[in-house]
């Protein structure tokens, strides 16, 4: 499956134009709440004897689920009307199907379109093989980074528009925890462009520390293909 993403400045669609507003999330008394005082950074790390692929697997499914529930939470709230289009900041999100052509949607489909498209991939046992002997795909590292980068827009997505409703449910310090801990793992090993995750730079450096890129020992684990 060859998925496409484009991006774009955000339009208003009707509504008021989106300006620097003030980010909540960013708030020190919001970005203290964690569920977990665990140090990620070492939990992240590819522990010896573990196939890198079985891993980078593992993980991913785990995000996947965890990404998935968490927008559960707000899903009521992310409708059509009030989410006409997949915006974090003041960049907004296109969905393009498998022959290119793009897909106009709510934030709520294009959200849908990720979660079904990535339950596809986890599930196929020819990309995400469960079974002895199984070989991972050449292309797997490929789709691995997809993937993130479609649960990053979501995870951003949540923190842009439902932050509210998050703090609302008493959720922030599961929603910190989680993308704490997915953008450690994607930096471990090279998993999320830079360029893509700087709409959260500031977020990113409050709870990890530094940008999203992949770390100095990235590329040991991840070779582009």
């Amino acid at each position: 499956m060859d998925w496409l993403m484009g991006k774009s400045k955000a339009k208003p669609n009707g509504k008021k134009p989106v300006v620097e507003e003030k980010k909540m999330y960013l708030e020190p008394e919001h970005t203290k709440s964690r569920i977990t005082d665990f140090e990620f950074k070492e939990l992240v790390v590819l522990p010896r004897e573990i196939d890198l692929n079985e891993w980078l697997a593992s993980n991913t499914t785990t995000f996947f689920h965890h990404v998935n529930l968490q927008y559960s939470t707000i899903s009521e709230f992310c409708t059509g009307e009030t989410c006409q289009t997949m915006a974090v900041c003041n960049t907004q999100y296109h969905w393009y199907d498998e022959r290119g052509k793009k897909v106009k949607c709510t934030a709520p489909q294009y959200v849908d379109f990720v979660m079904s498209s990535v339950q596809k991939l986890v599930t196929d046992e020819d990309v995400f093989p469960t079974k002895y002997g199984r070989e991972f795909p050449s292309s797997f590292e490929s789709l691995v980074k997809k993937i993130c980068k479609y649960l990053f827009h979501v995870l951003g997505h949540i923190y842009w528009s439902h932050f509210k409703e998050t703090l609302a449910l008493e959720l922030q310090g599961h929603l910190n925890t989680l993308y704490a801990h997915f953008i450690l793992f994607a930096r471990e090993f090279g998993l999320l462009d830079p360029k893509e995750t700087a709409v959260l730079d500031d977020l990113t450096e409050v709870l990890c520390g530094g940008g999203a890129g992949g770390g100095p020992g990235a590329q040991n684990h991840v070779k582009e293909r």
